[in-house]
């Protein structure tokens, strides 16, 4: 039986995904009342330009000019905030929201990567739900899939591609023949970069979101500060090419793993083997994988972005709401969640791959291979083709599991000498062993 009393919303932020959210709403009123068993209705709305057309009937729905304001007065049991922002209006939203008593929903993946922990003890301390589904991998339930599917398992690592804009970027300059930025100004002019595309292309989207996920795989609170950021612009067509040609596929992934001195929490690109599922993941799609005790490995793939898939996830959070379902956010109270120890990226083991721009002279290579045996380091493949005595000719190395800390030193020394005549470009090498 369907309850009469509605789950009585208010939409912080109307656009593209605000309006879908309401559009959602009210084109499956119906669906949403048969699973629920209450009736989702929007009785509130904020944004900046009233007079805009949305393509959704707000003509019964309150409007109002100060988010903050409707956050603390709107007739509504649960605020949507999608205003977005680390701080500002959308943290002033959530509080507000929180305080009044009010149920919250967020696709804040910044807000929650950095204050999330103060609005779960609020959120715990008010007895109201904290949704944030869609602020993880957009349609995919990434969060529910990790703190309500694998309750059951000791998770020790979870990876992703958790930004659909620099996966499209890559998979275009390999299928394309394209260079980093002709494919971002194509990802522009499609909609799936902004005209700012530090966010994406530096790799912190993917750390927001890698926060979130390590904080429900591992059960504490980890601070955004340990995560080891790296972004894609440093890579080339010819890294791309040489990917392929040793068998990998270039992806950049969050990682996260448990280790015996903490957590390993690291966004940059890396080479995977290209029969890994997760190197066929291509184009806008996002995908996380986790590795369980007892399932193993689960893989969970899908549009990562976009209005329908962002609405998909902020009206599931809803619907779990009007149900009644009680979901602690992040897997377990907020007390009994310790601080997690980043481990540094200079801990890590693995193999590299190494690209240099050197003068094709006699003697380059047996000076570089020094340095790498100085450091302890072995050489697993090298590849020099070219031959020009004028111009610069690429040399590429592939190593045998080594330590971060000596590669990059090894990498100082190397960069310094005055036959190297680019910036090297440096990619780890994952090969996701179970």
């Amino acid at each position: 039986m369907i309850e009469a009393r509605p789950l009585s919303v208010a939409v912080a932020g109307l656009g593209t995904v605000g309006a879908e959210v309401v559009r959602l709403v009210q084109a499956e009123a119906s669906l949403h009342a048969q699973r629920s068993g209450r009736r989702l209705q929007v009785v509130a709305v904020s944004a900046r330009d009233r007079a805009k057309d949305r393509g959704v009937d707000l003509d019964d729905i309150e409007w109002y000019g100060d988010a903050v304001e409707m956050a603390r007065a709107a007739p509504a049991e649960a605020v949507i905030e999608l205003i977005g922002g680390a701080d500002g209006v959308a943290r002033a939203v959530c509080r507000e929201a929180i305080d009044a008593g009010r149920h919250l929903v967020t696709a804040n993946k910044a807000l929650l990567a950095h204050h999330g922990a103060d609005l779960v003890w609020a959120a715990e301390a008010k007895s109201v739900a904290l949704g944030y589904e869609a602020a993880v991998a957009g349609g995919i339930p990434a969060v529910k899939g990790l703190r309500e599917g694998l309750a059951a398992n000791r998770l020790t690592r979870v990876v992703g591609i958790l930004n659909g804009t620099c996966n499209h970027i890559l998979t275009g300059m390999r299928e394309g023949g394209r260079d980093f930025a002709a494919e971002l100004a194509e990802a522009q002019a499609r909609g799936y970069a902004e005209a700012d595309p530090t966010m994406d292309v530096d790799g912190l989207d993917a750390a927001h979101k890698l926060v979130l996920l390590a904080q429900l795989a591992f059960n504490g609170a980890i601070a955004f500060e340990g995560v080891h950021v790296e972004g894609i612009r440093g890579l080339s067509l010819t890294d791309i090419a040489y990917a392929e040609e040793l068998g990998y596929r270039i992806k950049l992934l969050g990682l996260a793993e448990r280790r015996d001195a903490g957590i390993s929490l690291r966004v940059h690109p890396c080479m995977v083997p290209r029969q890994l599922p997760i190197a066929s993941v291509e184009g806008v799609l996002n995908a996380v994988v986790a590795y369980g005790h007892e399932v193993g490995e689960v893989m969970m793939v899908g549009r990562g972005a976009g209005a329908g898939p962002t609405a998909s996830a902020v009206v599931a959070d809803l619907l779990d709401i009007a149900r009644g379902s009680r979901v602690p956010p992040l897997g377990a109270p907020a007390g009994r969640l310790p601080p997690l120890v980043p481990v540094p990226i200079g801990e890590r083991q693995g193999a590299y791959y190494l690209r240099l721009m050197v003068m094709d002279r006699p003697g380059v290579i047996a000076e570089i291979a020094a340095r790498m045996r100085d450091h302890d380091i072995s050489l697993e493949g090298f590849i020099q083709r070219a031959r020009s005595p004028d111009l610069a000719v690429p040399v590429v190395m592939t190593t045998h599991e080594t330590n971060e800390s000596a590669m990059q030193a090894a990498l100082g020394e190397i960069a310094a000498l005055p036959v190297v005549l680019e910036a090297p470009v440096l990619v780890r090498i994952e090969t996701l062993d179970p």
